[in-house]
């Protein structure tokens, strides 16, 4: 019953992650840093931004190998199914022009984003591609937490930006708001470990 409430919680959490990403593209306001770069990619591909959330996140899990991280099945459906699922979210989503409806996307994306990764981090099935990849640099160098993560949020947004992708008050705000939304939905969501550990041999690496 815990595992596949484990389950559970990591594909409607990456299901849902895909959903608020595709809201807060139909918003237009600003994206987090991540997004920004793929936007500008498949600005200048010409591919879907689904499609290039996926071919980054396998070009980010090849970098786990001189990291020597292990990825977890959640990181593997994280590559495959938060793509597929922004595509299809944009595909039923329509566009929006007015304020009155742009705003409310980028509010109920951002916190839904909130809700999507305490689902997804609750499972304990091993961390996404691009924690993967910070954890893994945090141990190589020596570095704190926050420094490797600022930088490689500051190089991502800065690349993306110079795509030509989304920058506005949606990043700020997601910057500003995710991790106390991401703390505050894994204190309501998370369930507590049952004595035999839940199976979490089989799960990879947890999250950080």
């Amino acid at each position: 019953m815990y595992l596949a409430r484990r389950l559970v919680h990591l594909y409607a959490g990456l299901v849902l992650y895909g959903v608020s990403v595709a809201l807060q593209l139909r918003a237009g306001l600003g994206l987090n840093s991540w997004d920004v770069f793929h936007q500008g990619l498949a600005r200048h591909t010409g591919l879907s931004m689904g499609t290039v959330v996926i071919g980054v996140s396998a070009a980010v899990l090849l970098l786990w190998v001189p990291l020597r991280e292990r990825p977890g099945v959640g990181t593997v459906s994280n590559v495959l199914l938060v793509g597929l699922c922004i595509d299809a979210s944009l595909r039923l989503l329509p566009a929006a022009h007015a304020y009155a409806v742009r705003v409310p996307l980028l509010l109920v994306g951002v916190v839904l984003n909130g809700v999507a990764t305490a689902l997804y981090v609750s499972a304990r099935f091993g961390p996404g591609p691009r924690d993967g990849l910070m954890t893994g640099l945090c141990r190589r160098t020596g570095r704190p937490t926050r420094l490797v993560r600022t930088a490689i949020e500051v190089v991502v947004l800065a690349a993306g930006f110079l795509l030509g992708g989304s920058v506005g008050v949606g990043t700020v705000l997601y910057a500003l708001a995710i991790g106390p939304l991401i703390q505050y939905f894994q204190k309501v969501i998370t369930p507590p470990l049952p004595p035999d550990g839940g199976g979490l041999a089989l799960a990879g690496p947890a999250e950080d």
